[in-house]
C-alpha cells in the first residue's frame, strides 16, 4: 500500500504541461539541428569512403627484407667493447634505423651476446653507435635485430657483421601500460570509463579506415578532416556520455569549434606556407605519390590534434551548467550564463596550457637544438621546424576558447527549458515524504550506483535527508 501511495504522488511532482511542451520543444530544437548533421557526415563518408587501393604509390618499404634477410629478436646475454672491423658497417639497411656510422679500424664497437627467441646459439649483434652513446643497452633487453648470415654472399665474407641491430622490443612495457590505464580509468570511472575506451578504439577505427586512406588516395583534406572530426565526436559523446540534451549541447559546441578550428587551419596553411617537408617523414611522403598533398596533411592534424581537449572543454562545460542550474533551478538565464563562463574562464586559462606544453613536451629535442644554434627567437619561432607546432597550438587554442561561451549559451538556452524536476520545491508534508519513501526504496532495491544518474542532484538531496530523518527516528 505504502509503495503504491507514494507511486500516487509521484505523479502530483510531474512537471506541468507547459514545462514539459517547453522541454519537448527544446529537444526536437536539438534533434533538428543534429540530426542532418549527422545524415550529411553519413552521406559525405560514404561518398568518400577510401578504396584502399595504393596504386600509384611507390616506396621501399623499410620492413621489407632481401632474400635470406630476416628480421629476428632476441634477449641480450651480455654486452662487450670490442675492436671494429674494418669498414663494418654498424646500421642495416632498414630506413628505421635510429642512426649509423661507419667505424674505422681501431675503433671500438658494441657487440650484444642475443639468444634468439627462436632458439639456437646465442648470436654476436653489433649495436648502433648513436644507440649505445645514447642509451644503450643491458643485459636482459629484448631487441629486434637484422640476420643478415642467410644473404647470398654473407656478411662474413667481406668482414661486415651479420647481425646488426634495429630497434627494442617494447611489447611487455606498453601492454602492461595499456592494462594499468585501462584499470585506472574503470575502478575510477567505472562504465562510463569502460564506454569511454571503447568509444577510443572507435575513434581510431574512423582515422586508419576513412581518414588515413582518404588522404593517401588525395580526398579532400578540408572534408576528410572535418567529415571524421564530426562522426568521431559523435560516437564518443554520446557512447561515453549517453543520449540526453547535456551530450547533445556538447557536441553542438563542439562542432561549432571544429568548424572555427578548420576555417583557420585552412587559412594559416595557406598564408603561413606551411609545407611539411621540414621532417623527415614529410620529404618521405612528398616523393611517394602525386596524389598525396603535404599541406593538406598538416590541415587534417591541426584539426585532429584539437579534438580531444575540444570535447573535453564543451563536456565539462554543458555539464557545468547543469550543475550549477540543478543547484540553484531558480537562477535566471543571464546570471546562469554568467556563473557558468566563470568556470569557462578557468578551464580556459589551464587547457591553453595544456595545449602549449604538450606540444612543447612533443617537441622539446627540436627545442633544444634551436637553442643551441642560438638563433634569435622570433627566427626559431617562424621557421620550418617550429612553425607548424606554433600554428598548431594557436589554432587549437582558438578553437576551442571560443566553443567555451558558445556551449554555455546553448546549454543555458536548453537547461531552462529542459531542465530536471524540483522536488524540493514540489510539496511538503505526508505527500512529500511518501515520495521520497518510495525513491528511497527504489534506490535500495536497483543494486546499482548508476541507478543514482536518473536522479537530479534535487531529488537526491531529498532521498538522502528523507533517508537520515527515517535512521534517527528508528535508533530512537
Amino acid at each position: 500500500m505504502g509503495h503504491g501511495h507514494s507511486h500516487g504522488h509521484t505523479e502530483h511532482f510531474e512537471p506541468s504541461p507547459q514545462a514539459l511542451a517547453a522541454r519537448k520543444r527544446a529537444n526536437w530544437l536539438l534533434v533538428a539541428v543534429l540530426a542532418p548533421i549527422a545524415v550529411l557526415t553519413i552521406v559525405a563518408m560514404l561518398l568518400m569512403w577510401p578504396s584502399g587501393s595504393k596504386e600509384g604509390i611507390t616506396f621501399a618499404s623499410p620492413y621489407a627484407a632481401a632474400p635470406g634477410v630476416t628480421f629476428d629478436t632476441g634477449k641480450i646475454q651480455a654486452v662487450t667493447q670490442e675492436s671494429c672491423t674494418q669498414g663494418t658497417q654498424a646500421s642495416g639497411t632498414n630506413g628505421t634505423n635510429q642512426g649509423s656510422g661507419t667505424q674505422q679500424q681501431g675503433s671500438q664497437c658494441t657487440f650484444a651476446s642475443t639468444q634468439p627467441d627462436n632458439g639456437g646459439s646465442p648470436v654476436r649483434v653489433v649495436i648502433n653507435p648513436d644507440v649505445a652513446k645514447s642509451h644503450g643497452v643491458k643485459v636482459g633487453d629484448s631487441i629486434r635485430y637484422l640476420n643478415l648470415s642467410g644473404a647470398q654472399g654473407a656478411a662474413a665474407g667481406n668482414g661486415s657483421p651479420s647481425y646488426v641491430f634495429l630497434d627494442f622490443v617494447r611489447t611487455v612495457p606498453m601492454a602492461l601500460l595499456a592494462i594499468l590505464y585501462a584499470v585506472v580509468v574503470i575502478a575510477v570511472a567505472r562504465w562510463r570509463g569502460f564506454r569511454a575506451l571503447l568509444g577510443l578504439a572507435g575513434a581510431y577505427v574512423v582515422m586508419v579506415s576513412f581518414m588515413l586512406p582518404g588522404l593517401v588516395e588525395g580526398k579532400p583534406p578540408l572534408l576528410v578532416a572535418l567529415v571524421g572530426s564530426t562522426a568521431i565526436m559523435m560516437g564518443v559523446l554520446y557512447f561515453a556520455h549517453g543520449f540526453s540534451a547535456k551530450t547533445s549541447t556538447a557536441l553542438l559546441g563542439t562542432i561549432f569549434g571544429l568548424g572555427i578550428t578548420a576555417l583557420l587551419a585552412a587559412w594559416a596553411t595557406d598564408a603561413a606556407n606551411l609545407t611539411g617537408i621540414a621532417t623527415s617523414e614529410g620529404a618521405t611522403l612528398v616523393n611517394m605519390s602525386d596524389k598525396i598533398s603535404l599541406s593538406g596533411i598538416i590541415l587534417c592534424g591541426l584539426i585532429i590534434s584539437g579534438l580531444g581537449v575540444l570535447n573535453d572543454v564543451t563536456i565539462t562545460q554543458s555539464a557545468a551548467v547543469w550543475e550549477l542550474y540543478e543547484l540553484a533551478p531558480e537562477t535566471g538565464a543571464r546570471k546562469l550564463f554568467s556563473s557558468a563562463m566563470r568556470i569557462g574562464r578557468d578551464h580556459i586559462a589551464s587547457t591553453v596550457y595544456t595545449i602549449a606544453f604538450a606540444y612543447a613536451g612533443a617537441a622539446l629535442p627540436l627545442l633544444i637544438i634551436v637553442m643551441l644554434y642560438d638563433r634569435p627567437l622570433v627566427d626559431a619561432l617562424t621557421s620550418a621546424e617550429l612553425s607548424e607546432e606554433v600554428i598548431r597550438t594557436l589554432v587549437g587554442s582558438i578553437g576551442l576558447v571560443l566553443a567555451i561561451p558558445v556551449t554555455t549559451l546553448i546549454a543555458v538556452l536548453v537547461v531552462k527549458a529542459t531542465g530536471p524536476r524540483r522536488l524540493a520545491a514540489a510539496g511538503t508534508g505526508d505527500s512529500a515524504q511518501a515520495d521520497d519513501d518510495g525513491k528511497v526504496r527504489d534506490l535500495e532495491t536497483a543494486g546499482s550506483t548508476d541507478a543514482f544518474e536518473s536522479f537530479d542532484t534535487g531529488e537526491l538531496a531529498a532521498v538522502v535527508m528523507t533517508r537520515r530523518a527515517r535512521r534517527e527516528a528508528e535508533r530512537r
